[in-house]
């Protein structure tokens, strides 16, 4: 059944290595069950609900993923996006949670269309072949800059912004241990060697008492319904909530395309001049968004820390698949769904982030208005803490170095486009 489903045999995988590569994932992901609770409920959104709310559009949208895309990449509540969606659109900008809900709605409205008329993918398209490298360089080094944050090993500093955190303090010290073994396990071509690195230092955690076993295993999850079904859809005329929805579809088509074609390519799902699924990875990341919203939930979007389940193997919707059923497993499971600790999975986040820097071969270090731009969406992406920021500098700068070095023929219309979009959305925003 999974053969006829997935292909997997064509992917060159099994469902062993499937299953395994749809848990590490998991592993690496499933710290939005508890994030974004946190986030949302400041907003004033039942916290119970949050909670049923992400783990069912995680499901959703990864099963959309798996059966219309076969693409290995688990999808949930965007982190960013539900920072935007709570701490500007109701906090600052002081719109309703069921208003920001309706946004949502019709940003994923309109990002369905754009991708059914082809609009989107034509846009991809434009993106030259010098940003796409550095798209999954910056996405690299972006998800380096979350695992160290995660694990202590990067702190804030009131004088620097950044420093190292206590290099004495477990968490710390876990993580390096877990990322060394994930390394060598990986270069001795061990199978499951990010799964094996997570599940050792949990274990080890456990013994050594830094991490506690919850009394119970099962529950029943929370009731939904404070957030089903609860959009604003008539609030969305308001004055200045269209330019929220604006802001929602840039970030979206950006921060999930970059973070999809990332994966995709890690996969080698994209070869060039081949075809591919990425028009019906678009679509599903679309359905996803709408199905997220009516649910009660901020942007659902494309996960970075596939990669690591990319890195496990996994190259089928199969290990799409494993993630929604996991997220599904996690609703009667909450009790023990917080025992892998942060420091355990962020050693995987910064390994395949060093994989990924790789990526910065592909681009033309002779061509300064290649590079100039690679660097700045490289750079931009971590020290911006957004994915779309990135992105957007990258390509207005792009333009602007083509444009005034007598090379405007080079740059594609698309491209174009949307570094004026990127524009308009940081006069308006």
């Amino acid at each position: 059944m999974f053969e006829s489903l997935f292909k997997l045999k064509e992917h060159g995988t099994n469902v062993r290595t499937e299953i395994l590569a749809g848990l590490t994932t998991f592993l690496t992901m499933a710290y939005i069950i508890f994030v974004n609770p946190k986030i949302l409920g400041t907003t004033g959104m039942d916290s119970g609900a949050i909670f049923v709310a992400t783990c069912l559009a995680a499901a959703v949208g990864s099963f959309i993923m798996a059966f219309l895309a076969n693409w290995p990449i688990g999808m949930a509540p965007g982190m960013g996006l539900n920072a935007f969606f709570a701490f500007v659109v109701v906090g600052a900008l002081g719109y309703t949670w069921q208003q920001a809900l309706a946004a949502v709605f019709i940003s994923g409205i309109i990002f369905l269309i754009l991708t059914a008329t082809g609009i989107r993918q034509w846009l991809i398209d434009g993106i030259p072949a010098s940003l796409r490298s550095s798209i999954v360089a910056g996405i690299g080094l972006f998800l380096a800059f979350i695992g160290l944050q995660t694990s202590g090993v990067v702190v804030d500093n009131p004088a620097t912004l950044t420093s190292h955190g206590d290099l004495k303090s477990a968490s710390v010290l876990y993580a390096i241990l877990g990322f060394f073994i994930i390394v060598v396990l990986d270069v001795l071509r061990v199978k499951g060697a990010i799964l094996i690195g997570i599940l050792s230092i949990t274990i080890l955690s456990i013994i050594t008492g830094h991490t506690t076993t919850p009394d119970s295993i099962l529950s029943m999850p929370p009731s939904v319904a404070p957030t089903f079904l609860q959009l604003d859809l008539a609030g969305i005329w308001e004055k200045g909530l269209l330019n929220v929805v604006l802001v929602f579809v840039l970030v979206e088509i950006f921060d999930a395309t970059g973070t999809m074609i990332g994966v995709a390519k890690r996969a080698n799902l994209m070869p060039v001049g081949q075809p591919n699924r990425l028009g019906k990875a678009l679509f599903a990341d679309s359905i996803a968004i709408l199905a997220g919203s009516l649910i009660g939930t901020s942007s659902t979007t494309a996960y970075v820390e596939s990669t690591a389940g990319v890195q496990a193997g996994g190259r089928t919707g199969l290990t799409a698949l494993v993630v929604g059923v996991l997220f599904l497993l996690a609703l009667f499971f909450s009790p023990v769904a917080g025992i892998v600790p942060a420091y355990a999975t962020a050693p995987a986040l910064v390994y395949v982030a060093i994989l990924m820097l790789r990526e910065l071969t592909e681009v033309n270090w002779q061509d300064m208005t290649d590079v100039v731009p690679s660097a700045i969406t490289v750079i931009l992406m971590p020290f911006t803490y957004s994915i779309a920021e990135g992105i957007a500098f990258g390509f207005i700068s792009y333009v602007i170095l083509k444009t005034f070095t007598g090379r405007i023929r080079e740059i594609h219309p698309a491209t174009v486009i949307i570094a004026l979009l990127f524009i308009l959305r940081f006069v308006i925003a």
